[in-house]
């Protein structure tokens, strides 16, 4: 049976590590701060954000949470968003996504001052991470990167394969498996909706990150023995024994796959701490100016 890569026991020791450092940083002066902003009322991400908000708390990081109605204009939070950028007291700024239909979630990014960008969408900080400099990378992709690390699974010159081609995950972390660095030199392959036969591609992985957004899309038969699992997806199905009605399940059908990996995230636990414990780092790294002097994973 695989090792399981217990992604809320590591979120739980890194957010210890940070508490530590945050009140080192209190006494020199330095209250890290970070302002998150949720416009209209999706329960997702109202969770997601009461998440976050509690997560500083226990860390000691200064959090403002800003919630606005549906009916918020763009201009409304183009001018908040500006005003954060302008306020020492924040070091990080995070808009919560989806945003409703009628504001440009482009134009609402690029508003944010990279020094200020702990969600890591900026496209400077993407452009920075595709040279291979210092900034902030996004949350998830470091947290795979971190459980990587801290797992000892060594990634030089292994075959890592990517499923999924977002901005928030599969593009991310494609780019910082093949970075010339102690944490990635891996080979990459991205694999997406027009892959075809992708049986043949996932099978050759000895790395296989998952981000496809589909439930248990993943089975026994697509992996190889001694296959390293990063499950990124979570996903509600339908289930009339659980409490809720429902049950959260990954991309990988996990009772399949467990058997023949070596190593495998667990959804719920794995990969989703790490993103939430990973938006603490960058607040952090923002407030003490080294996430644009030092590459996050050297």
């Amino acid at each position: 049976m695989a090792e399981i890569l217990d992604g809320k026991q590591l979120a739980r020791t890194i957010r210890t590590e940070l508490k530590e450092k945050v009140a080192e940083l209190k006494s020199s002066g330095i209250t890290p701060g970070l302002a998150l902003l949720l416009v209209g009322d999706n329960p997702a991400s109202q969770v997601y954000v009461r998440s976050k908000a509690k997560a500083c708390a226990e860390v000691g990081i200064f959090s403002i949470v800003e919630k606005r109605p549906a009916e918020t204009t763009q201009e409304e939070v183009l001018e908040l968003i500006a005003r954060w950028n302008a306020d020492p007291r924040i070091h990080g700024i995070l808009v919560q996504l989806p945003l409703p239909a009628h504001i440009d979630e482009q134009a609402v990014l690029l508003a944010i001052d990279p020094r200020k960008d702990v969600d890591g969408f900026h496209p400077e900080n993407m452009g920075r991470l595709v040279e291979g400099l210092p900034g902030f990378v996004p949350c998830t992709p470091a947290g795979i990167i971190e459980i990587l690390r801290r797992y000892n699974i060594s990634t030089v010159g292994k075959h890592a394969v990517v499923l999924g081609r977002s901005n928030i995950v599969g593009k991310p972390i494609a780019n910082l498996l093949y970075q010339k660095s102690a944490y990635a030199n891996a080979t990459v392959t991205i694999c997406h909706t027009a892959t075809q036969d992708l049986a043949q591609y996932t099978r050759s992985a000895d790395i296989l990150i998952v981000a496809a957004g589909r439930p248990q899309l993943i089975t026994g038969d697509y992996v190889r023995e001694g296959v390293v699992v990063i499950d990124v997806g979570i996903n509600r199905i339908e289930d009339p024994s659980a409490p809720k009605g429902y049950r959260l399940v990954g991309d990988v059908d996990f009772d399949s796959v467990a058997p023949k990996a070596a190593a495998i995230t667990p959804v719920p636990g794995g990969v989703g701490p790490m993103t939430i414990a990973m938006l603490l780092t960058n607040t952090l790294r923002a407030a003490t100016g080294e996430a644009f002097s030092v590459r996050q994973f050297d």
